[in-house]
């Protein structure tokens, strides 16, 4: 068995929420299988989700402020904050990426969508030319989990909300779909506040079964290591 590293992503900020409760049967799941988790908990580590200059150790363009380009000059000259330096680190440990909020106005909360813009950087996460099915992340695993409170009718398709796939859409295709991170079906936990101790206790039950599920895949086939920066890529981003 291929020990695997398990990336926890956790966006929510109340520890006594059921997200929290989903946060702590992951974990327990995890080392019961014999696998190790790494938990982010943004909001407990204080994480700054407003992306700036202060992200990087030193400036490409000191005139002009153009984020990606500020984002490959530090990939490529190890100029990232501690803060952000911290994370990629634990990107780059982890087989498998664990992304676990509460759906927020139909998408995670801004700390989380914070991180993503910061800690998955052009020239770490994804380069020009490489994305899907070439993505850099092809070795890696992801897998979203997200309690809603809205219930399952409000996500039919022919209801208010339309199915969680379209709602995901952002987060699952746009984001971890194009770092080439292998997919699993994301787990969604409808109605939350709406529900009864014994369907959250089901939740929870079922939810330790989708994680060991993934972990018996072990790693999915891949490039196993961060492909080169391309060099044309500086040049495309200062144009942009």
């Amino acid at each position: 068995m291929t020990r695997m590293k398990v990336l926890i992503v956790y966006a929510h900020p109340d520890p006594s929420s059921f997200c929290a409760a989903l946060k702590g049967a992951a974990a327990e799941a995890i080392h019961k299988a014999g696998h190790q988790a790494i938990i982010s908990d943004l909001y407990a580590e204080g994480f700054n989700p407003v992306a700036g200059r202060h992200d990087f150790l030193a400036a490409a363009d000191a005139e002009r402020f153009h984020y990606q380009s500020e984002q490959l000059h530090a990939a490529q000259t190890l100029g990232f904050c501690g803060e952000i330096s911290r994370e990629q680190g634990r990107v780059e440990a982890a087989n498998a990426i664990v992304f676990l909020f509460p759906l927020w106005w139909g998408g995670p909360p801004a700390i989380l969508k914070g991180w993503i813009d910061r800690v998955l950087a052009y020239g770490f996460a994804y380069v020009d030319g490489q994305r899907f099915d070439s993505g850099l992340f092809q070795a890696k695993r992801s897998l979203l989990c997200v309690t809603t409170g809205g219930t399952p009718a409000r996500f039919a398709a022919d209801d208010a909300y339309g199915e969680i796939d379209r709602v995901l859409w952002p987060i699952q295709r746009l984001t971890l779909d194009y770092m080439g991170l292998a997919p699993e079906e994301p787990f969604v936990c409808y109605g939350t506040p709406r529900v009864d101790a014994d369907v959250r206790k089901g939740y929870l039950s079922t939810w330790r079964e989708r994680l060991r599920a993934m972990l018996d895949k072990g790693p999915p086939a891949g490039p196993q290591e961060t492909a080169p920066i391309l060099s044309e890529a500086a040049a495309w981003t200062r144009n942009a």
